[in-house]
């Protein structure tokens, strides 16, 4: 599995946009991918980035109905990665402020 495969998205929350502050960014990965290979692939799409810490979830999905017709949302893995203090931060989260 490339590296490019592993993260898949950004998940961008209101909590996890509060997380930023403490050098944590949170990505939808694939489901088949461990902590190690999170951390990898972090640290290579991303320059001068260093990963302290991996947490990983499985998002099961939800139960949704409409009308007689009921079915799940899709399930999802989750990680959660924490950057070293001496880190740069990751850019895709910097709100841009320009106008």
């Amino acid at each position: 599995m490339e590296f490019s495969e592993v993260i898949l998205r950004p998940v961008i929350t209101e909590q996890s946009m509060n997380d930023i502050d403490e050098k944590k960014y949170t990505f939808e990965v694939d489901r088949r991918a461990n902590k190690n290979l999170i951390k990898q692939a972090v640290e290579a799409l991303f320059e001068g980035v260093e990963v302290k810490k991996v947490n990983t979830i499985n998002v099961d999905g939800k139960l949704k109905r409409m009308g007689r017709y009921q079915g799940y949302t899709r399930r999802y893995k989750k990680a959660i990665v924490t950057l070293t203090d001496a880190s740069a931060d990751i850019e895709l989260f910097q709100a841009s402020t320009e106008e």
